[in-house]
């Protein structure tokens, strides 16, 4: 609706032939409710999908996203051939046991132009996860933990993707006792798809995405999200216990350097090796170069909350046009605003050591 402002205390009408006092005070609170109308339709059109889940009470939700105590148990859900930063993750996370128990790893579904498509990417992943497992050579075995995740990305709320990925991050999640963390290091196809197929899995997973731009930018758009926008949306929607790791400004301070890799990597055995190799092929000039290692984010935060900050809010709705708005009616989450490099590249670094 669009409205003419007037300057007048009043006009001259005519209705009916007679003359009428316009009523300047009452014409604004007629303009106000109506756009108050107009903001609650469009909100609801974003936002029709969330009202099909039973929410979590603020209560257990907010004890829910404190952060993890002890040893967890979590799955890694991941586009491990998309660049090279899943892999560190991988093996970060593989040479963590103190911290966390990895019960299976999923191969996620992406599209760049160097592939056909997302089954394409799902299936180069998978395939990288197994020479990882080969590489680390830690007497873990592809059998009952390795499994392929969807070929594509969601295009309706009823066709979820029942691939050996969902099903099987359903089945643990339904049958442990404490919450399940769910690392999810690339478009969150498998995560939805599994939220879709049975909605009370919200109850038993904890899921870390790295994913978005921070809330006050003025894009949501990244790589992660923007693969998969419905999938996106159903995390934000859904209630699961959510923390996002936003890309910019949070994990973008992961940056590293073939020289500092070289100090600390080269020649600390298979592995130590093959990381710094895969981030040298990875840009052809190295002067004055450095690359984000995003995905280690999620390893770190669950190994130390302490090395971010973070605050509950209420979760934005993702819209269409990949942006974010705001409702503080809906349903509380967490998001990173802050980590600390160092503290997690350390770690990583001497875990690889004392692997070799």
């Amino acid at each position: 609706m669009i409205y003419k402002e007037t300057t007048l205390n009043r006009s001259e009408d005519r209705f009916n032939g007679k003359l009428h006092k316009f009523d300047t005070r009452r014409f604004h609170e007629i303009k106000k409710a109506c756009f108050s109308f107009t903001f609650i339709i469009l909100t609801l059109g974003m936002n029709t999908f969330s009202q099909e889940f039973s929410q979590i009470k603020d209560e257990s939700l907010l004890q829910r996203l404190q952060p993890p105590q002890g040893k967890i148990k979590v799955v890694i859900d991941t586009d491990t051939y998309n660049e090279v930063d899943d892999q560190f993750a991988v093996v970060y996370a593989l040479l963590s046991p103190e911290q966390m128990e990895v019960e299976a790893i999923y191969a996620a579904p992406y599209h760049n132009s160097r592939y056909e498509g997302p089954a394409d990417g799902m299936k180069k992943s998978h395939e990288e996860i197994l020479c990882l497992l080969d590489n680390l050579d830690m007497g873990r075995t592809p059998d009952n933990f390795v499994f392929r995740g969807s070929e594509g990305f969601s295009q309706s709320h009823d066709q979820p993707y029942e691939r050996a990925a969902a099903k099987d991050m359903l089945k643990r999640a339904m049958a442990s006792e404490k919450p399940l963390y769910v690392l999810t290091l690339g478009a969150p196809t498998n995560v939805s798809s599994a939220i879709l197929m049975e909605p009370e899995i919200i109850n038993k997973i904890v899921v870390v995405w790295l994913a978005g731009k921070g809330l006050n930018w003025d894009t949501a758009r990244e790589f992660n999200l923007q693969q998969d926008i419905l999938s996106s949306q159903i995390l934000f929607d859904s209630g699961v216990p959510l923390i996002q790791l936003s890309a910019e400004p949070v994990t973008s301070h992961l940056l590293t350097t073939i020289p500092e890799l070289e100090t600390y990597l080269a020649g600390q055995g298979k592995i130590g090796d093959y990381l710094v190799e895969i981030v040298k092929g990875y840009n052809q000039d190295h002067f004055a170069w450095s690359k984000v290692i995003w995905d280690i984010s999620a390893i770190g935060y669950v190994i130390n909350p302490k090395w971010f900050s973070t605050e509950i809010r209420h979760a934005p709705i993702l819209t269409d046009q990949i942006t974010y708005s705001f409702d503080d009616s809906r349903h509380l989450y967490c998001v990173a605003t802050y980590l600390k490099r160092d503290k997690i590249f350390g770690d990583m670094f001497k875990k690889i050591q004392d692997s070799n």
